[in-house]
């Protein structure tokens, strides 16, 4: 995917999980961010960002923050781009042999899962989560407790048991990463209920992205490590 009219800017401060101040050209804006985690370790005083200008005048926010520089690794964190970068991929082919449908945000009896895909004689549900917490080359997630994704990962094995394919896939916003681990220390829940799901049958997998000051793309298949070290 990509995006147009952006801008770099210096982070300056997050009043609210949906507003940061950033510095564009001498001048300090309000900015939106498109994602709501924590991201404390991402969006520092000073850290180098990118934002997209609004094409919208009537928006309170002129600019939307889109990702910004850990060191020299970029980041993109719009919590948007996940579900888009998935669906481009899946349209060329990727994760899915012989793809004969494909709907996003498809209902299954109380759940909503991020994808219904109809592949190789078989019906599946496919839950996405994006990823912008690394450590040391480790990618963890969540960064903050989540019980919605919890949610998520029974409902997908309720759904298995029904007979439908059962896929989680983490979308790590960056390029550099080793492997991809459930952040145990954040939620210990989201962690046992990810292993659980998987010894049961629900395909784990992660994948990193091309991340360019315009772009994001999904790059390669990531290794998970679910089991405690």
């Amino acid at each position: 995917m990509r995006y147009d009219n952006m801008f770099e800017g210096v982070f300056l401060s997050r009043p609210n999980r949906f507003l940061a101040e950033v510095e564009i050209d001498s001048k300090i804006c309000v900015c939106h961010v498109k994602n709501t985690g924590r991201c404390k370790e991402l969006l520092t005083e000073g850290a180098r960002v990118l934002v997209q200008k609004a094409d919208a005048p009537q928006r309170k926010t002129a600019y939307d923050l889109i990702a910004v520089y850990k060191g020299d690794i970029l980041i993109n964190m719009d919590s948007q781009a996940p579900n888009k970068v998935v669906m481009e991929w899946l349209n060329r082919g990727g994760y899915f042999a012989h793809i004969t449908h494909i709907k996003p945000e498809c209902r299954y009896q109380n759940s909503r899962f991020d994808f219904y895909v109809e592949a190789d004689g078989k019906k599946h549900f496919m839950e996405v989560k994006g990823v912008t917490l690394e450590q040391d080359g480790v990618l963890k997630f969540p960064d903050a407790p989540t019980e919605r994704g919890v949610k998520h990962i029974r409902e997908l094995m309720e759904a298995l048991e029904a007979g439908y394919g059962g896929h989680i896939l983490f979308v790590a916003q960056m390029e550099p990463c080793d492997y991809f681990v459930p952040n145990e220390e954040t939620h210990p829940e989201f962690a046992h209920v990810l292993r659980q799901a998987e010894a049961q049958g629900v395909k784990v997998c992660c994948v990193n992205c091309t991340v360019t000051e315009d772009s994001l793309e999904i790059l390669d298949f990531v290794p998970v490590r679910l089991m405690r070290s």
